[in-house]
């Protein structure tokens, strides 16, 4: 058994601190408990379980989250997502403790671009700007222009003048789809989420034929071709109003599974089915990533204000001025 000690020590290598919780222990009072004893605030992504979603004080998509960060009283903020969007917090909260429950949940659409890489690009594209999907950690922010989500992109990119060369990175299918809807000819960075491309076409096609009343909605980070099919392609929160708006009342869901559990608690009377993926002896697209918070972490998290985030303020700087750009041209987006 590690003690306190133990499990500090091992936190970089771990990425959670591992410390053996009493049996018996309820956890969602506990956190709870800590919550008000700490003035702590939990927010959690739509891509997180059900359980920790419903513990969450601000549950939402990445404009959503970051929204609620900066706006944040509270004295400590706990990020139930990925690495990058616990950053993203302290970068605009640099006086906040932030804390996530597990280090190792990274990103592999983050991982797929390098502050280095962009910089060099931008040597390339001297007249570029760069635009930066909010997917991606501080590096990559400090060397950005301005960072969008998939909520805000359209909105911001048709802001721009249409002469104006953009440097979109990192994710090329959203870049591709903003070049459609926009009428844009960005210069993409080639990287993509792991999740959103496992998606089988071929067995979706199956699924639309077993259910033909089933509506096909997607997220603009799938790939070309299923977003082809789709009835609807919108960010996290707008496929989620689209479930509970449209008159449809089944669905097929091509995003992250996380999403369906707010779905059914706000759309109950509807059929929610997740597309399915490429590896058969899966039957739902989940992030390893965003699973890897869960409640004993999320306590332990709280109850020692650890892992905590870290930002060298240099850094931290550049990133802000490129989250503040995104923060004041989308304002008027839900």
């Amino acid at each position: 058994m590690n003690t306190v000690e133990q499990a500090i020590e091992k936190l970089d290598y771990k990425g959670y601190l591992d410390i053996e919780i009493p049996k018996g222990i309820d956890l969602i009072a506990e956190i709870n408990k800590l919550k008000k004893e700490k003035n702590a605030v939990i927010l959690a992504h739509y891509y997180q379980t059900g359980e920790i979603q419903d513990l969450a004080d601000y549950l939402g998509d990445s404009l959503q989250l970051a929204r609620a960060a900066a706006k944040t009283d509270a004295e400590m903020i706990v990020f139930c997502g990925v690495h990058f969007m616990a950053e993203a917090a302290k970068i605009v909260n640099p006086t906040k403790k932030v804390v996530l429950p597990d280090t190792k949940a990274g990103c592999s659409l983050a991982d797929s671009c390098s502050a280095e890489g962009l910089r060099g690009l931008r040597e390339q594209h001297p007249n570029a700007i760069v635009v930066s999907y909010i997917n991606c950690d501080a590096g990559v922010k400090a060397e950005s222009d301005i960072i969008v989500t998939s909520s805000n992109a359209e909105v911001i990119i048709n802001s721009l003048p249409k002469d104006q060369e953009i440097i979109f990175a990192p994710d090329r299918n959203l870049g591709r789809y903003l070049n459609q809807v926009c009428n844009r000819q960005m210069i993409l960075w080639d990287g993509a989420c792991m999740v959103h491309e496992a998606f089988s076409l071929e067995r979706i096609a199956q699924q639309m034929v077993e259910n033909p009343k089933a509506k096909l909605i997607a997220h603009p980070e799938a790939q070309e071709d299923l977003l082809k099919f789709a009835h609807f392609i919108g960010s996290t929160s707008r496929l989620l109003d689209y479930v509970v708006e449209d008159d449809a009342t089944e669905f097929i869901v091509a995003t992250e599974e996380g999403i369906l559990h707010e779905m059914a608690k706000l759309a109950p009377n509807k059929k929610l089915i997740p597309a399915l993926v490429q590896d058969e002896s899966c039957n739902c697209s989940e992030c390893f990533y965003m699973k890897l918070s869960t409640l004993e972490k999320l306590y332990l998290c709280m109850k020692y204000e650890l892992p905590e985030i870290q930002i060298e303020e240099e850094l931290r700087v550049k990133a802000l001025a490129a989250i503040n750009r995104m923060l004041e041209l989308s304002e008027k987006i839900k």
